[in-house]
């Protein structure tokens, strides 16, 4: 019989560089202590990298860099959202950063969630799942959610002309159907501004 470290060993290297898997997709292999040691053990050995508390990936290897590269934070955060059947909305200057409005690049990330409230470290970047209410998490588009964030974190009245103007731009991408239903859940002084896109 294969050992749990062969077994586990033999499941990620079929899979894709850059893949990232949790203690519980090996369950099936053996104890939940002997999992844990088999991976504690490939670490050590390099083959995988530890990202936090239960989460590893296949590290990839960038030829310009010289490196081992592992996944953006944001794919690290989708991936324990996707395993916990949890939505997740982009706060802060995350949200302003994705949307092009602020070349700033957090290194702390906070996510409001229907999941499980937690905090992580996934390398230098420290990663927090906030509770949050229903409402906050009906948007149909990802587009307009990250704007209401965007906003939220600028604050009302400390718009600028440009941030205005380059958030209706992006909003005017949105079909009419999904704008007039994101609009209703934002907040007015928010809900005003992105009216402006529609047609």
């Amino acid at each position: 019989m294969e050992s749990i470290e062969r077994l586990i060993t033999n499941e990620i290297q079929s899979a894709d560089e850059k893949s990232i898997f949790f203690t519980e997709d090996f369950m099936g292999y053996g104890t939940p202590d002997a999992v844990r040691i088999a991976l504690f053990r490939l670490v050590n050995k390099n083959f995988i990298t530890r990202l936090a508390r239960g989460v590893y990936v296949k590290p990839g290897y960038s030829k310009i860099l010289d490196k081992e590269t592992v996944p953006s934070v944001e794919a690290i955060v989708k991936a324990i959202a996707q395993r916990d059947r949890a939505k997740i909305i982009p706060t802060g200057v995350y949200a302003l950063n994705a949307l092009g409005i602020s070349t700033q690049v957090p290194m702390n990330f906070v996510f409001l969630t229907d999941g499980t409230p937690r905090k992580l470290k996934i390398g230098k970047a420290t990663v927090k799942f906030k509770r949050t209410v229903p409402k906050n998490l009906n948007f149909k588009n990802e587009l307009c959610m990250l704007v209401v964030q965007a906003l939220k974190e600028i604050g009302n009245g400390k718009v600028n002309i440009r941030e205005k103007e380059k958030m209706i731009e992006l909003l005017k991408q949105v079909e009419y159907k999904e704008l007039k239903h994101d609009i209703a859940l934002a907040p007015q002084w928010i809900a005003e501004i992105m009216a402006k896109a529609l047609p």
